[in-house]
C-alpha cells in the first residue's frame, strides 16, 4: 500500500510505535498528522519525530478531548489508533482512568467517525494481554479473552467498540493485537510499556538489571515490523471487520532475553529475582502468539530476528539515552 498523497492521522503519534510509524509514513509522502497529549506518564517524547518535525502536524491534544478530536477527524482518509494507557499496574491503581482512555475516548471516537468522516479507514492498536494465562500455547485469535487486569478489559472493549461500528455502521476497522513490541523511541525509564525497557536502560548504564522469574517463555515484535503490519491492515479491504494477532520470528524465555541482550551489548550482567507481590498477581506465565492468520490472509512476515532487533535498539539508545531518561 502506497500512502503518498493520503490524509492520516496518528493517535499517541509521539509515543513509541506511533513515532515510528509517522517516520516511515512520512518517507512514503504522506500528509501526516498525530495527535498527543504528552502527558508524562504514557510515553510522548517530542525527540521521537526530531528527523521529521518539519514535515508533520503536531497537535498536542488529549483523545479525550471531544471538542478537538471533531476537528481533527475531519478530512483524514486513515486513522492510526494508537493512544492508550499501556501500564498494567497503572489500570489497577488508577481504574476510572483507564476507563476513560481506552474505553470512552475510542466509543467518542468512533462516533465522531460516523458523524463526521464515514469513510475513514481506522486501524486500532490492541494488546495480547487481554487473553489471560493462556489456556494453550500458541495462542491464536480464537483463544477466549479474559484479562487479568482493568487495562486487559478495557482495551478489549475498545476492540470490541471497533468492530461494533465496522459491522453496523460500515466504518471500515481492524483491531491489531500487539506483543512485546520493543526497539528504538521506546520507554526506557520504566517499565510502563516494557520491562526491555528498564534493562536496555541499566545495561547502557552499565548497571544489573533484573530478570523476574526468568523461565517465562515470550515472543517479541521488532517495531518495524509492527509498522509494517499496521500499514499492511490499513491498506487492506480484507482486514476491515477483524483481528489479528501479532508475533516475531522465535520464542525465547526471559533468562535467553537476558543473555542475548548481554551478547549484543558486549557485556553487562542481571540477577534472576522473585516477582513483586503486585507485579505476580497479573503475571501470564509464558505466553506466544499464532499470528499464521495475518501471515495467510494478508501476506505480513516478521523480517527482524531478536538479536538484531536487540543490537539496533542498543545502539539507538547508545546515543540517544538521555533524551529518554
Amino acid at each position: 500500500m502506497n500512502f503518498t498523497g493520503k490524509n492520516i492521522l496518528i493517535t499517541g503519534g509521539l509515543g513509541f510505535i506511533g513515532s515510528n510509524l509517522a517516520i516511515r509514513l512520512v518517507a512514503q509522502g504522506a500528509k501526516v498528522t498525530i495527535v498527543d497529549s504528552l502527558i508524562p506518564e504514557y510515553g510522548g517524547n517530542l525527540f521521537n519525530i526530531e528527523s521529521i518535525k518539519d514535515d508533520v502536524t503536531v497537535n498536542i491534544s488529549d483523545v479525550r478531548d471531544v471538542h478537538s478530536m471533531k476537528h481533527i477527524i475531519k478530512g483524514q482518509d486513515y486513522l492510526f489508533n494508537l493512544a492508550g494507557q499501556t501500564s498494567h499496574v497503572d489500570s489497577m491503581e488508577n481504574p476510572f482512568t483507564d476507563l476513560e482512555i481506552n474505553a470512552t475516548a475510542q466509543l467518542s471516537i468512533l462516533e465522531m467517525c460516523r458523524h463526521h468522516n464515514p469513510d475513514i479507514k481506522i486501524v486500532f492498536a490492541s494488546t495480547r494481554q487481554l487473553y489471560d494465562r493462556p489456556q494453550y500455547l500458541p495462542v491464536d485469535e480464537k483463544h477466549p479473552v479474559n484479562p487479568v487486569d482493568v487495562n486487559g478489559i478495557n482495551k478489549a472493549a475498545g476492540e470490541q467498540y471497533h468492530l461494533l461500528y465496522n459491522n453496523v455502521y460500515g466504518i471500515k476497522t481492524t483491531v491489531l493485537r500487539l506483543t512485546n513490541t520493543y526497539g528504538p523511541r521506546m520507554r526506557v525509564k520504566d517499565a510502563r510499556q516494557t520491562f526491555l525497557g528498564i534493562w536496555i536502560k541499566q545495561i547502557i548504564a552499565g548497571k544489573q538489571f533484573e530478570v523476574w522469574g526468568g523461565e517465562q517463555r515470550r515472543d517479541f515484535t521488532y517495531v518495524d515490523d509492527a509498522v509494517d503490519a499496521l500499514m499492511i491492515c490499513a491498506g487492506a479491504d480484507k482486514a476491515n471487520g477483524k483481528i489479528y494477532n501479532l508475533s516475531g520470528c522465535e520464542v525465547v524465555s526471559l533468562k535467553e532475553t537476558a543473555d542475548m541482550l548481554i551478547e549484543v551489548n558486549g557485556g553487562g550482567n542481571y540477577e534472576v529475582c522473585e516477582f513483586p507481590a503486585e507485579r505476580k498477581k497479573i503475571d501470564i506465565g509464558d505466553f506466544f502468539s499464532k499470528d499464521s492468520l495475518i501471515r495467510e490472509e494478508l501476506g505480513w512476515l516478521p523480517e527482524v530476528e531478536l538479536s538484531e532487533g536487540l543490537r539496533r535498539t542498543v545502539e539507538f539508545y547508545r546515543t540517544n539515552l538521555e533524551r529518554y531518561l
